[in-house]
């Protein structure tokens, strides 16, 4: 039999995850009324309105139902843990919305699991709420090193979201976590990783190469992931300086020395890094930008990650725009437009600057002025220094190109 309150609970879990308003699930056979007694739990639920609701929301009437906790959480992870289908996440996470009995350890380690399926599909918002649950559940288990993994990944998520003085304050904790109970290797260069690529964000570059250059100390003699992570990220501090001459060899070195064998995903985002760097070049070494972004498309096909498709086809764009072919990178950027994005808040601006950047170009130079200023001045309150210097920066650049420099 079907219970209230869960019901309620897991009847408004279904809709909100789907995106409808009460009126919208109603629909025609229900009233608003009646269903919104049904969400709160002042209402048992008829067999004919489980039925409806069923086919509204397409799901089996056994999604309404309610687990025993722990068994169930237990039973979700086990299947989730050996099958990392979209089904069996889905299942977990909605066993953990039952909520109350459910062993803490078991439900640290089911919060992981979800957070990163919703990482993985860059919902990052969803993968917040998942991650501040889990470090709150790992601090009432009191174990350094998943307290410090959950900060570290809630600090990525953060900086992800354009919430950078919050990662910078999650990453430091993880990091002091790993330091004072001497944790492994991997968790302190994780939490390293995050904290430098925060600290970056946030404009405080002269910490980030500090810590960028623990963080390769730390990995010297490796070879593998985290070893090549640790040199593009050092790379990447450079690079925020304007420090490219030293840059590139520490990028070079993650390039060569990293197989695809090892991680494709990885190996990929280094080539969309070093092409990046080549583009920064004064003036842009646009053939080795080039040459790096085929090797990426070769294997992106293999990956299926959208996120990462959009941002080497808005790279592809940016190629474009430095080569003068406006009218290309017009055409690449619409394109790139034209799909649900599934980008992180950095690469997101990257695609508005440039839009906007184009928009001068076009003529339109009081609208691309507006939406750069609007950009800029949005990620300075975000805090994300680095990235508001580099919107007045391109700012400068694109009205030189328009007009020359002694007009812009």
């Amino acid at each position: 039999m079907l219970e209230q309150p869960f019901f309620g609970r897991r009847l408004k879990q279904l809709r909100t995850e789907r995106g409808l308003s009460q009126a919208a699930l109603a629909g025609d056979g229900m009233s608003t009324g009646y269903l919104s007694r049904l969400e709160s739990g002042a209402r048992q639920p008829t067999a004919r309105a489980v039925e409806y609701l069923a086919a509204q929301l397409d799901v089996k009437i056994t999604a309404f139902e309610e687990p025993g906790a722990t068994d169930s959480l237990a039973q979700a992870l086990a299947i989730a843990t050996s099958d990392h289908s979209d089904e069996t996440i889905e299942a977990l996470e909605r066993s953990l919305s039952t909520g109350d009995g459910q062993d803490p350890l078991l439900r640290w380690q089911a919060l992981w699991q979800v957070a990163q399926w919703h990482r993985s599909h860059n919902r990052h918002t969803r993968e917040r709420d998942h991650l501040e649950e889990l470090v709150a559940v790992g601090d009432t288990l009191g174990l350094p090193a998943l307290r410090a993994r959950g900060l570290t990944q809630l600090a990525r998520c953060l900086r992800a979201c354009g919430e950078i003085t919050p990662a910078v304050e999650a990453a430091r904790a993880a990091h002091q976590l790993a330091g004072d109970h001497d944790l492994s290797v991997q968790d302190l260069a994780g939490s390293l990783l995050a904290l430098v690529s925060a600290e970056a964000e946030a404009g405080r570059l002269s910490e980030a190469r500090a810590h960028a250059d623990d963080l390769t100390a730390l990995t010297s003699g490796r070879s593998d992931a985290l070893w090549a992570e640790a040199r593009w990220t050092a790379a990447a501090v450079r690079v925020r300086q304007a420090d490219l001459e030293s840059a590139q060899p520490l990028l070079e070195q993650a390039l060569e020395g990293f197989s695809s064998a090892e991680d494709l995903t990885l190996w990929t985002r280094l080539r969309v890094a070093a092409a990046r760097l080549h583009l920064l070049k004064s003036p842009p070494e646009l053939d080795a930008a080039e040459q790096y972004v085929e090797e990426t498309e070769a294997g992106l096909a293999f990956l299926g990650i959208p996120a990462l498709e959009q941002e080497v086809l808005s790279l592809r764009a940016d190629i474009t725009y430095q080569a003068g072919r406006f009218a290309d990178a017009r055409t690449l950027l619409d394109r790139v437009r034209g799909l649900e994005l599934q980008m992180t808040y950095r690469n997101r601006v990257r695609l508005d600057v440039l839009d906007s950047r184009l928009l001068i170009i076009e003529g339109e130079e009081q609208e691309g002025l507006r939406r750069m200023r609007a950009l800029a001045e949005e990620a300075q309150a975000a805090s994300n220094i680095d990235l508001a210097a580099e919107i007045w920066r391109l700012l400068a650049e694109t009205l030189a190109q328009a007009h020359g420099p002694a007009q812009s």
